[in-house]
C-alpha cells in the first residue's frame, strides 16, 4: 500500500489489516507500518535511551536490553549522535587555537549562528534574513514584545489564550506592566466554550472582529502546550492584521512539528525554544522571527553590540550601525557550544523535508489514537473499558504529533507505573499525560508496544 496517499490513518490502518488478513491491533500492522516508512533510518542517527538507564524503571517489569518508549519529545528531544563529536571539535579547537577559533573553522565562533540560520529557516518557512538564533524563548519574545506591543489610548490590549503557558502569561503580565497598564483591562484572553477543553477558530476569530479595534498585539502558542491542539495560524494572522493588530506566535511546540510558512502567512513575529522536537538539549539556543515587510520600520527598543552591521562591528567606535530585520534584534555573540547541538540536529532535517516528517507523524499519532480508542472507553459509565479521554482535537490539521490524555483514575499513580515499565512521558495537573511519537525518531512498533504496556500500567495502578 502507497502510505503516501491521502487517505485517513483510520483508513490506512484498516486496509493494511485486510491486506494482512488480521485485526488492525495485531502487531503485523505495526511491523508492515515500519518496514515501509521512508524515514525509518533517522532512528538511528540519535541516542535512544536504554530502560536499564531510566531511574525508576522496575527490572522485575522490563527487559533491561530493551529501548525505552521514547513519548517525551514535546518536552525534550533526544540527543542527535553528531551532538557530542560536534562539541568535541569546538573544545578541541579552543584547546589548540584559543582566540583564534573565532573566525577559523567550519563553525568560526563570531559567525557560529549565521552557519546554521539557513537550516532553521526551512523549517519554520522563513528566510534566511527573518532569523535569528539567540538567547532564551522568553528573552526572545520580550525584545520582540518591547518593539510590536506599542500601546496608544485606542489600542492598549494584548489577546492571548486564558492557559497560555506560563513564561508567556508572565510576559505579557510584565509587558503590561512595564507600560503602566492595568491588566484586568488590557489582558484579554480567551477560553474554550464551557464543557470543551480546546478553543474554537471561529470563536478566536470573532473575539479578534468584536475588539480587534482595541488590541494592539495578538500572542497565541502555534500549538498549545497543555492540549496539543494545534491553532489556525495563517487564519488568525488574516484576521488580526486586518483589525490592524500585530500577530506573533510562541511555536515551542510547534517548530519541528508542523510545517511552517511564516514568510507567506505574513506572521509579523514569532519566537520559539529548540530543545523539544529540534533536540538542541536543556536551555538550547533559541529562535526568533521578524518578517522582512518590518525590517526597515520595526526597530529593537534594547540594543547590543551584536546587533551592529558585521562589517563595521570590531571597529569600536560606538557609532551604531544597526542590522535591518531581526539582526538587529541580537546583543551579544552566539554561545558556541549550544549552536553545535543545535546543528548536529538542524543537519538531520536537512536531509529530509517537514512535508514528508508531517505524513509521517499525522500517521504515527493516527495510530497511536486508534489503538487507544480501540482498547480505552470515553464513556465513564462503561464497566468493561477504563474511562480515558483524549483532549487533542481528533482532526488532524488540528494537532502536531502530541496526544493529550486525561483519565478517570489517578494519574500520578499511571504514570508511575508507565515510568516502572520504561516509558519516558510527561504529567500534566490536573489529570492528564502528554503522549508525542516523533516521526524523527520514534516507531510504530514504539506505538503497539506501548499500548500494550498502557494496559498493564492502568490495571496496576487502579
Amino acid at each position: 500500500m502507497d502510505l503516501s496517499s491521502h487517505g485517513s490513518p483510520v483508513t490506512i490502518i484498516e486496509t493494511i489489516a485486510s491486506q494482512l488478513a488480521c485485526s488492525p491491533e495485531d502487531k503485523k500492522v505495526a511491523s508492515y507500518l515500519d518496514e515501509q516508512d521512508e524515514l525509518k533510518h533517522f532512528r538511528e542517527c540519535f541516542h535512544i535511551p536504554k530502560v536499564k538507564d531510566l531511574p525508576q524503571t522496575d527490572p522485575v517489569l522490563v527487559n533491561d536490553n530493551e529501548d525505552c518508549i521514547y513519548f517525551a519529545g514535546n518536552s525534550l528531544g533526544l540527543q542527535s549522535k553528531k551532538t557530542k563529536i560536534y562539541l568535541e571539535e569546538e573544545l578541541d579547537k579552543w584547546a589548540k587555537i584559543g582566540v583564534h577559533g573565532h573566525f577559523i573553522g567550519k563553525r568560526p565562533w563570531a559567525l557560529a549562528d549565521e552557519c546554521i540560520v539557513e537550516l532553521m529557516a526551512d523549517i519554520v518557512g522563513a528566510r534566511k534574513e527573518e532569523i535569528a538564533l539567540m538567547n532564551g524563548l522568553t528573552v526572545n519574545l520580550h525584545l520582540l514584545m518591547l518593539s510590536f506591543f506599542k500601546p496608544t489610548s485606542d489600542r492598549y490590549k494584548i489577546l492571548l489564550e486564558a492557559k497560555a503557558f506560563p513564561s508567556d502569561h508572565y510576559a505579557v503580565e510584565s509587558q503590561l506592566q512595564l507600560h503602566g497598564l492595568d491588566k484586568e483591562k488590557s489582558m484579554l484572553m480567551i477560553e474554550p466554550r464551557k464543557g470543551e477543553e480546546t478553543l474554537r477558530t471561529e470563536d478566536i476569530l470573532a473575539v479578534i472582529e468584536k475588539e480587534g479595534d482595541s488590541i494592539a498585539t495578538i500572542l497565541f502558542s502555534g500549538v498549545q502546550y497543555y492540549t496539543g491542539q494545534l491553532f489556525d495560524i495563517p487564519r488568525i494572522t488574516k484576521a488580526g492584521q486586518e483589525k490592524g493588530c500585530f500577530v506573533g506566535f510562541d511555536l515551542a511546540h510547534a517548530v519541528g512539528n508542523i510545517e511552517l510558512h511564516l514568510h507567506e502567512w505574513g506572521v509579523d513575529f514569532a519566537c520559539w525554544c529548540s530543545y523539544k522536537y529540534l533536540n538542541s538539549g536543556a536551555g538550547g539556543l533559541a529562535g526568533a522571527y521578524i518578517h522582512e515587510k518590518h525590517s526597515q520600520t520595526v526597530k529593537p527598543a534594547l540594543i547590543g553590540w551584536w546587533g551592529h552591521e558585521f562589517k563595521t562591528r570590531f571597529l569600536m567606535e560606538n557609532k551604531l550601525q544597526l542590522s535591518p530585520g531581526i539582526d538587529g534584534f541580537r546583543l551579544s555573540n552566539p554561545p558556541i557550544l549550544l549552536v553545535c547541538a543545535l546543528h548536529a540536529s538542524l543537519e538531520i532535517f536537512g536531509k529530509t523535508t517537514m512535508k514528508l516528517l508531517r505524513r509521517k507523524s499525522i500517521l504515527l499519532t493516527g495510530y497511536l489514537e486508534y489503538l487507544i480508542k480501540h482498547y480505552y472507553s470515553e464513556d465513564r459509565n462503561d464497566p468493561e473499558k477504563p474511562f480515558v479521554k483524549i483532549i487533542t482535537p481528533s482532526h488532524t490539521e488540528e494537532r502536531g504529533c502530541q496526544l493529550t490524555v486525561a483519565f478517570s483514575i489517578p494519574i500520578k499513580s499511571v504514570f508511575k507505573e508507565l515510568e516502572k515499565r520504561g516509558v519516558a512521558c510527561d504529567l500534566r495537573e490536573p489529570n492528564a499525560l502528554r503522549f508525542a511519537p516523533v516521526p524523527l525518531y520514534n516507531s510504530f512498533h514504539d506505538v503497539h508496544r506501548f499500548i500494550e504496556i498502557l494496559g498493564s500500567a492502568i490495571t496496576s495502578a487502579k
